[in-house]
């Protein structure tokens, strides 16, 4: 009898737990072998050096099933191993449909939060058919995969419960698209680097202070993004374009930059900025990170002197959006393959018009508006939601260095 022809008819499951070492699957179905079953389904999880190892197979013709029982108990003693065999019918029962994976961040990630997100998880219809672990620092991240509810049901029911317990949660379709190319999309300022770029320039203008209070406004929503621009960078006037290279020598990238940019590229992804900055840092980051897109405001600089002007296309909240827009188009990856990352309210727009929008480290109203959250100061947790795990990052990391 095939695998395929078991779905009603009697099978095993051969359950095999104790300390893993090298040999102990190989072994298994070795002995398995003696007596002409067929494999419906495995399952092998490690963890802190035990292993459960979980073999589906179909019951050995000719009425063996007594000496197979046997024979399983005497080699997995005989491994320091402990078995269970229980009976019964065909493979598992069919998955629900709407099928999600449910990102889950948390630094620690706590017994009282895993037991909430499950619950809410439960409540709205789903089922967990997996858990794993995505990375043990610098947070804890896992992944649950469920069925039997939709990603927007899910999303809704997990956004309150996350926030309450301080963990971060973010919920994607589960399906192919995962494994697709796709565009990722960055604000700079406090998202892809520490700083504001304003406030670098109006520190050497003397003006820091009147500057970065506007700019905080504009952040909260409370001021029209515009209008706050052209505020700020008239403070600017008069200043020596030699500035330019000082601002760029002090920009800092966010800890896990470099890492998340790195890995993506290597996933074949496309990377791109936009920003309410200005092109005279998002070139040179653009050229120092290998951006395939990159596009901010400029200031005009006139016989070596900034004008306290922008010129060209003001890159604001609608602009943000637009320009996210744009590159999907000239990457060709569909705008549910995009991912947008922001921190202020005039990231919104680009954070609800791409496929995942996400909050990093970002100003409530964006929060409680984006897809999902991060609240840790490392830009690389971002691959956690695109199922990336940190062994995988830090193998391609080493092999880099090898080759």
């Amino acid at each position: 009898m095939s695998a395929s022809q078991t779905s009603d008819a009697p099978t095993l499951l051969v359950k095999i737990f104790g300390r893993d070492r090298p040999g102990i699957t190989a072994g298994l179905f070795d002995t398995l072998a003696d007596y002409s079953v067929d494999v419906v389904d495995i399952e092998q999880v490690v963890t802190r050096g035990r292993l459960v190892l979980c073999a589906l197979v179909t019951l050995p013709p000719g009425g063996r099933e007594g000496d197979l029982r046997a024979t399983v108990h005497n080699w997995a003693e005989s491994m320091k191993m402990q078995a269970e065999i229980i009976s019964g019918l065909g493979d598992n029962r069919p998955r629900g449909l709407g099928r999600s994976l449910v990102t889950v961040l948390g630094h620690p990630l706590t017994a009282e939060s895993t037991a909430r997100i499950a619950a809410r998880i439960t409540a709205t219809g789903g089922n967990i058919d997996r858990i794993f672990r995505l990375a043990k620092y610098p947070v804890t991240a896992v992944e649950f995969a469920v069925s039997g509810t939709e990603p927007e049901t899910l999303r809704t029911a997990l956004v309150t419960e996350s926030a309450a317990l301080g963990v971060d949660v973010a919920v994607v379709a589960a399906g192919l698209h995962r494994r697709a190319q796709r565009l990722v999309v960055m604000d700079v300022d406090s998202t892809l680097i520490q700083d504001e770029v304003i406030e670098l320039f109006a520190a050497h203008a003397g003006c820091e202070k009147e500057v970065a209070e506007v700019t905080a406004a504009a952040m909260r929503g409370e001021l029209d993004f515009e209008q706050s621009l052209h505020a700020r960078v008239a403070l600017l006037e008069g200043l020596d374009a030699s500035v330019v290279e000082k601002v760029r020598s002090e920009v800092r990238l966010t800890p896990g930059a470099r890492t998340l940019i790195r890995t993506l590229k290597r996933l074949g992804f496309q990377v791109g900025v936009v920003s309410g900055g200005f092109t005279q840092v998002t070139d040179d980051l653009r050229e120092r990170l290998g951006l395939d897109f990159a596009q901010a405001n400029t200031l005009e600089i006139v016989g070596g002197k900034l004008t306290g002007r922008v010129v060209g296309e003001i890159v604001d909240r609608a602009g943000k959006a637009r320009l996210l827009r744009r590159f999907a188009a000239e990457a060709g990856v569909p705008l549910a393959q995009t991912v947008a990352i922001g921190d202020g309210a005039n990231d919104l727009d680009m954070l609800n018009a791409a496929g995942l929008g996400v909050a990093f480290n970002a100003k409530p109203v964006v929060r409680e508006a984006a897809h999902t959250a991060v609240n840790f100061p490392f830009l690389d947790t971002v691959l956690y939601l695109l199922g990336v795990t940190r062994e995988e990052v830090e193998a391609a990391d080493m092999h880099d260095e090898d080759v």
